[in-house]
């Protein structure tokens, strides 16, 4: 998989942290908890936040057609296409991004493919999509996609895309926050920006370090994805309400907290039981609920960049 190197990795993470000071939150963390609504009417006439079992898709009018952006796990997708179909008043679906490459933002991939549509994501979604997947925390296998139903438009750095008269900028999330192949979709005019599972509306996010993501790359998406928005930009994450700038800046700081901690217990020679039981989120846990499964997946993120080889 195409992407920086692990000591490039770590040298951007160390400096993110660099100006952080431990604890500095407490209770001024507030993340959202409740659940999205059925339509963003806070985004903007054109869009539309729906919900495919438990994560946002955000539908898009460009023009005289339809873009999605992610579609939901392959059980959920007929109910989601015909609700957007519905929305856009019969528009033809045209475009689906695929934020990363996890099944619950690839299930209508394989429909729309059929129907024309052109798919976008980063080359590392579309190489995962071609393999099997088995993580190794519950050894659930996501079988490949086929070939009709993988990216047929996918980039490395970035990509520029006019529908409709909208502008749309893709990137790649290069620090990998959730996986490597993680992407933001910024309607640059609109000023709405979908970030994917890079940024969790609610609860603590969920790190596949099985295909790339960790939690230094968790802080470093935020710090880029800071400097893209702007105090005015509504953020759609793949689960959990609308967010905004003041949101990833609390996050921002808040995981840069944590993965402190973490590495400090990795370089004591820790293991993920005893970074659980170090409890390095203890003041953020009334807010973002129980953490052990974050905290292990996130220490255990950490052995694939910063190990002694890196």
């Amino acid at each position: 998989m195409s992407r920086r190197s692990r000591r490039e990795v770590l040298r951007a993470a160390l400096r993110t942290a660099a100006g952080l000071s431990l604890g500095s939150l407490g209770a001024r963390v507030l993340l959202a908890q409740a659940p999205p609504p059925s339509a963003g009417a806070e985004l903007g006439a054109d869009f539309h936040l729906l919900r495919a079992g438990p994560v946002n898709v955000l539908a898009v009018r460009t023009g005289d057609d339809l873009a999605l952006v992610d579609g939901g796990a392959a059980a959920d997708s007929p109910k989601l296409l015909a609700a957007a179909r519905a929305l856009a008043r019969g528009a033809k679906i045209e475009t689906l991004f695929n934020t990363h490459w996890h099944p619950e933002q690839t299930g209508s991939n394989e429909a729309l493919a059929k129907a024309g549509a052109t798919i976008v994501a980063h080359e590392n979604t579309r190489l995962w999509l071609t393999e099997d997947v088995t993580w190794p925390w519950n050894n659930e296998t996501v079988r490949r996609l086929p070939e009709r139903a993988r990216p047929n438009k996918s980039f490395y750095t970035d990509l520029q895309l006019t529908l409709g008269g909208k502008r749309v900028s893709c990137a790649h999330l290069r620090d990998c926050p959730h996986t490597d192949g993680d992407m933001y979709v910024f309607f640059r005019d609109d000023n709405v920006l979908a970030v994917g599972d890079a940024v969790y509306g609610v609860g603590w996010p969920s790190i596949d370090w099985w295909t790339g993501g960790w939690i230094g790359g968790l802080v470093g998406g935020l710090e880029t994805l800071l400097t893209v928005a702007n105090e005015d930009t509504r953020v759609v994450p793949a689960r959990g309400p609308v967010l905004g700038y003041k949101d990833l800046r609390r996050q921002y700081e808040m995981y840069g907290t944590i993965w402190e901690r973490l590495v400090k217990k990795l370089y004591g020679g820790g293991s993920p039981d005893e970074a659980v039981a170090a409890k390095p989120t203890q003041e953020f846990d009334d807010i973002m609920g129980p953490s052990e499964e974050f905290v292990r997946r996130a220490f255990q993120s950490l052995w694939a960049y910063l190990s002694p080889d890196a």
